[in-house]
């Protein structure tokens, strides 16, 4: 079995895509921290980004999913629709969800798992496709 580095596509796929669209966005390292992408939207205003990412068309796991500041905090949901091998395949699928609207996606499971249920993103989460405008209401994306 190969082993991706998914989220870690992820991460940088959303950076670019940020990038792309004219914002100021720098990509943070560390592990279990909960803020991959710090955004600068203008002189003092920040916001981050957590990213999620899966290979297959599954759930998200969101064991760790967490904010000091949820109403400046959006949630990065990038699945490669299990085609992460193929590096011709269409841009991978996106929704940015403002942490505060990220409750009625997520799943607790026996054991104290958790996820943000890609079922119920399918059904409720149409807004949130591709809304890189939740991250900066400034851009026209």
């Amino acid at each position: 079995m190969i082993r991706y580095d998914t989220n870690l596509a992820a991460e940088y796929y959303v950076l670019s895509c940020l990038h792309r669209i004219g914002i100021a966005a720098a990509l943070t390292l560390g592990n279990k921290k909960g803020v991959d992408i710090l955004v600068a939207r203008e002189a003092g205003d920040a916001v981050t980004v957590e990213v999620k990412g899966v290979a297959e068309r599954f759930d998200w796991p969101a064991g760790n999913l967490g904010s000091r500041a949820p109403a400046r905090h959006f949630v990065a949901l990038v699945c490669y629709e299990g085609r992460i091998d193929d590096p011709e395949m269409p841009p991978p699928r996106v929704w940015i969800i403002p942490f505060t609207d990220i409750d009625p996606f997520l799943r607790d499971y026996p054991g104290g798992r958790r996820n943000v249920s890609r079922t119920a993103v399918l059904n409720q989460g149409a807004a949130y496709e591709n809304a890189w405008r939740q991250i900066d209401p400034a851009i026209k994306a």
